[in-house]
């Protein structure tokens, strides 16, 4: 099975490509999805959370406020910090799980969907190709405004706290520059890549 790592800013289209990937056969590991439902109601890190945090940082039906949590890790890294020590070990576990019933069900190409691929340091030696979407940070941001109605300076501010562009261009075996260019083009990108996956 070929694991390929897929990664990109916030508003840079990743998901995008990863429902192409999936359409063209690729089983899809999100890490996003599995951290959401880690910090859902009845999530496996809401204990942790609400011993370390204190009920301030859960909602009334008993998820993570995120919100509330993204102010204060922007404002103090070392509650960032506490907050993965709880979360990054149960994605593991699961993202883990998920690449296991992937490979024993035959498929043939797993993409591993890790928005902080390139910060993280397990990852690169975990995967034999990593495809990076990529975008002007006026993109992002605009995007992410676009679609979530979030304020321009928080938008700029998750952007800055991501690894840079060269950043994670250097770390990328193959990169698609996804700004200016319409669904149909991407989708033809996307199918190139695939087909060279055997997607």
């Amino acid at each position: 099975m070929i694991r390929l790592g897929l990664t990109g800013g916030i508003g840079s289209g990743k998901s995008t490509v990863a429902h192409m990937l999936e359409a063209r056969g690729a089983r899809i590991v999100d890490a996003d999805a599995i951290a959401r439902a880690c910090t859902a109601a009845g999530g496996a890190a809401m204990p942790a959370i609400l011993a370390t945090f204190g009920p301030d940082f859960i909602t009334p039906a008993g998820a993570l406020d995120r919100e509330q949590m993204r102010t204060l890790a922007f404002g103090d890294p070392e509650a960032k910090q506490r907050l993965e020590a709880i979360v990054h070990p149960l994605v593991g576990a699961e993202i883990a799980a998920q690449a296991s019933a992937a490979d024993l069900a035959g498929v043939r190409c797993c993409v591993f969907d890790i928005p902080l691929l390139v910060e993280s340091k397990r990852w690169p030696s975990q995967l034999d190709r990593v495809l990076v979407v990529d975008c002007r940070e006026e993109t992002q941001v605009s995007r992410v405004v676009a679609r979530s109605g979030m304020a321009a300076g928080m938008a700029q501010k998750i952007v800055a706290a991501q690894a840079s562009r060269a950043r994670r261009r250097a770390a990328a075996d193959i990169v698609v520059f996804n700004d200016g260019c319409s669904l149909d083009q991407l989708r033809a990108e996307v199918e190139q890549i695939g087909a060279h996956f055997g997607l």
